[in-house]
């Protein structure tokens, strides 16, 4: 047996890639909905295309990293520090921010710069009631074009990817572990982002709380940036309630849809 495959005896290596594999997919899912969101603007032709494309470069960003863990783990190495230091926090032993800022964190700063400005245009957009042609604008198609949508969800993917495999350096000492599991997760993303994109596109209240998670997934980019380390567990499960709670908003508006439309039938004879 091949020597890399020999730690697929010890029962500890299963229990790692199950973990990692739960964290990988929860991680893609803040990815997959920018993807819908943006491939949800294109002609409809188009849309399906887009998402698979952006999904293949998540793939191939991820994979790349994982070839280049030692200069991907140097990317944690300080470029700078301001000097500033927040008290220590009493669980973690660690500071409650501080300013020593290295690549990684000048990057995830940039991302998450990059998905508040988004989703903040795309919520005012939504409540605009005048096309405005931005590409985050649903109402204006004509100016939206199939290399401009691409090139934003690389630059996200890039994002996300290199937060999905610092999260998986940190989780196992294994490459074919860590390989595993993204392509497990990418393969996860890319059967739910069409039916993930057609619910969004059929639901616009969806939209709106789709935005918030990236707004608010923005916000902690940005604070994990500046060294403040908001649990991911917090985030994800305030997502899961707010999700449950739209949920129940859609089957009650069909239920009243449905009894309405009984209704009128009635009347009609």
């Amino acid at each position: 047996m091949p020597e890399m495959f020999m730690i697929f005896t010890d029962p500890a290596v299963w229990a790692a890639l199950a973990a990692l594999i739960v964290m990988e997919v929860v991680l893609g899912i803040d990815n997959l909905i920018f993807i819908s969101i943006l491939s949800n603007k294109l002609p409809a032709h188009q849309q399906s295309k887009a998402r698979r494309l952006g999904i293949a470069l998540a793939l191939i960003l991820r994979l790349g990293l994982l070839s280049g863990i030692a200069w991907l783990v140097s990317l944690t190495a300080p470029l700078f520090d301001l000097g500033l230091v927040g008290p220590v926090d009493a669980l973690s032993g660690h500071p409650t921010y501080e300013t020593a800022f290295s690549a990684r964190d000048l990057i995830l700063i940039a991302g998450g710069l990059f998905l508040v400005w988004k989703a903040t245009k795309e919520i005012h957009h939504n409540m605009d009631v005048e096309a405005s042609g931005n590409l985050l604008d649903k109402k204006g198609h004509a100016a939206i074009s199939f290399g401009s949508v691409i090139i934003q969800i690389l630059l996200l993917d890039m994002v996300f990817s290199i937060d999905s495999i610092l999260t998986a350096v940190g989780m196992t000492d294994h490459l074919p572990v860590m390989v595993i599991a993204v392509v497990f997760a990418v393969g996860v993303m890319l059967v739910a982002a069409d039916p993930l994109a057609r619910f969004i596109d059929r639901n616009p209240t969806v939209v709106m709380l789709a935005l918030g998670f990236l707004l608010m997934i923005g916000a902690v980019l940005i604070a994990d940036g500046f060294g403040v380390h908001v649990p991911k567990g917090y985030i994800y499960a305030a997502m899961a309630f707010s999700a449950f709670i739209e949920m129940l908003n859609i089957a009650g508006r069909r239920a009243r849809t449905k009894k309405s439309g009984t209704d009128s039938v009635e009347t009609l004879h």
